[in-house]
């Protein structure tokens, strides 16, 4: 799959990138992300695969594009007979957020991405469009720390397994209301607290790489972007945790249903018959063969932002394979029909 699809979903998050990044600062997030959409639905029906979308822009009567259970992929086009053989094609699950972090993206703060996981079917959990409880950890702390217990406990772990003091500790938490009790007993423990707005897809992540100085991601988000977030650290070796809330008295902000009790009937309709399970990264984006890639719309911990010059622009791209066991940062220049000249600035 990597060596079929790699380059492949490089140029999808590239494309959604860049259309997104056009629109940067102007503060509109529905145009920033509705553009990044109709790029990344583009460039999938250009690729020689039978690609499902198991988690998209939301459920099909509210999104017009890359919606739930969307087939993309070259057999969608109008000449499909001409152009494949669907018994040919590979069949992939994919999960897709075109533009993580619209309202960064929106109001030029760091972390916004395009960003996309990849499995073979069957691959990857089918979250539905509620909330979760996430915990995103270093390798060092896989299977160490666990969401069950206080942030407290995990954050005394996480120093034993990090070989740092807690008060050398950073935990990425969203500006919730619902987040204050957790703020304050992160703070208490001794830690430090990196509050951000949106974009909890890029925090976890760079909870897997040394030198990021984000040492764990704790509370509740969007349930389709923690299995997004699972794939990368499934495949970079991280620890990942999610458990789906379904409690709208929880989430507190944000939509999430009409009540607890319609979410369980949901629930029990897609066949979760156990709603408070935990679940690992490794349950989340079971697949055998999982990929991730991420291209950066803003700057941010890992990636730069699109940077448009005469001629063209540059953007850089993060894939992750739990297939070549590498995370490969790759590093583009985009040039138009006519460039007058290529920057490397």
């Amino acid at each position: 799959m990597e060596s079929t699809l790699g380059l492949e979903i490089i140029e999808v998050v590239e494309q959604a990138a860049i259309a997104s990044a056009r629109w940067m600062g102007k503060g509109e997030k529905d145009i920033a992300d509705e553009v990044a959409v109709e790029a990344m639905r583009e460039r999938m029906n250009k690729i020689h695969m039978r690609g499902k979308i198991v988690i998209g822009e939301g459920e099909r009567d509210d999104a017009p594009m890359l919606y739930i259970g969307e087939e993309v992929g070259v057999c969608t086009q109008p000449n499909a007979s001409e152009v494949c053989n669907p018994d040919e094609l590979i069949e992939i699950d994919i999960a897709v957020d075109p533009c993580e972090g619209t309202n960064l993206c929106a109001y030029g703060q760091p972390g916004s991405m395009a960003v996309l996981a990849i499995s073979e079917k069957g691959g990857l959990f089918a979250a539905p469009d509620f909330y979760m409880n996430k915990l995103a950890a270093p390798p060092a702390a896989k299977g160490k720390v666990d969401i069950t217990k206080s942030a407290t406990e995990n954050l005394k772990i996480l120093g034993e397994c990090l070989d740092r003091a807690i008060d050398e500790l950073v935990v990425v938490v969203m500006k919730r209301s619902r987040h204050d009790d957790l703020i304050k007993e992160i703070r208490d423990a001794g830690a430090r607290v990196r509050l951000i707005s949106d974009g909890d897809v890029s925090a976890a992540i760079s909870c897997g790489f040394s030198g990021t100085n984000t040492h764990a991601l704790m509370g509740i988000g969007a349930a389709p972007e923690g299995v997004i977030s699972a794939a990368a650290m499934r495949c970079l070796g991280g620890h990942f945790q999610g458990q789906l809330i379904y409690d709208p008295a929880i989430v507190k902000t944000g939509l999430i249903g009409e009540s607890k009790e319609a979410n369980l009937a949901r629930l029990a309709e897609m066949g979760i018959s156990d709603p408070d399970k935990i679940y690992s990264a490794e349950e989340l984006a079971c697949g055998e063969t999982v990929l991730f890639a991420g291209c950066g719309i803003t700057p941010g911990l890992l990636m730069n932002g699109v940077r448009f010059f005469k001629g063209g622009a540059r953007t850089q791209t993060l894939v992750i394979s739990n297939q070549s066991k590498t995370a490969r940062f790759v590093d583009t220049i985009h040039m138009a029909d006519n460039p007058s000249y290529v920057s490397l600035k």
